[in-house]
């Protein structure tokens, strides 16, 4: 499926599996040490993945063996339809902490504060200082997946917006089921979940690809030389991936 991704060229890896990052990254810092010293492997997760047992197991062992890896948490508050601080206690940095890691706070939206943390970090895992948790907090440019309904629903009252709600009263006022004050209970809850997903809602001002055009601008960089490279490259890409054979691919 799409979410598992390899690429045995780049050295590169995906899964579906919620955490995975974490174990497959360790596994990549340690060939990293053993076989290419001085490179370093990344892993991306939420913070909601940050619940997992692999990824503490993950944490621990990358201490304990000084593996050069640096685990990047993107914390945007969801765990798909759920506010990530009902199911996680504490602090998501100060439980990387107590297993020894070297942690640091970014404003994930914020391009160039994280390019700059990601450098220094970089540098000091390559130096032989072990690993380090990134936190890099952010908003949901869009929903958990694609066509995510909970948001389409709470930003944008469409047709099927209106069909879902209507399902919704109509299950309320059904005679079979929990009571009636239960069911209000559970309504009024999922009022409270739409009316925060349309608050976190992209306004547009905190796009970080708009952060970054406009201060490219201001340095006088020719943005739409960038866009068009980048476009040429994006199609280039795509058609070289429809043109590989499965048994190319491997």
């Amino acid at each position: 499926g799409h979410m598992h991704l390899f690429s045995k060229k780049h050295l590169a890896g995906s899964s579906g599996i919620v955490g995975a990052s974490g174990p497959m990254g360790a596994g990549f810092a340690l060939a990293a040490a053993r076989l290419r010293p001085g490179t370093i492997a990344v892993a991306f997760f939420g913070e909601g993945a940050a619940n997992q047992g692999m990824l503490l197991e993950t944490m621990n062992l990358a201490v304990a063996w000084r593996l050069p890896l640096l685990l990047v948490c993107k914390d945007n508050t969801w765990s798909i339809t759920t506010r990530s601080s009902s199911v996680t206690s504490g602090d998501l940095p100060a439980r990387a902490e107590a297993f020894g890691l070297r942690t640091e706070a970014v404003d994930g939206l914020d391009p160039l504060e994280v390019s700059e943390a990601a450098e220094h970090l970089i540098l000091r895992i390559r130096r032989g200082h072990g690993p380090v948790f990134l936190h890099a907090t952010c908003s949901r440019l869009d929903g958990h997946f694609l066509g995510d309904q909970m948001v389409r629903t709470a930003t944008e009252m469409s047709a099927e917006g209106v069909r879902t709600m209507t399902g919704i009263t109509r299950a309320t006022l059904t005679p079979r089921g929990a009571s009636l004050g239960g069911r209000a209970a559970a309504v009024r809850e999922l009022l409270t979940l739409l009316g925060r997903i349309r608050g976190d809602a992209r306004d547009g001002k905190r796009d970080p690809l708009t952060l970054t055009a406009d201060r490219l601008c201001r340095d006088g960089v020719d943005t739409p030389r960038i866009d068009d490279g980048a476009a040429r490259e994006m199609a280039a890409v795509v058609e070289t991936a429809l043109e590989t054979t499965p048994e190319e691919a491997h």
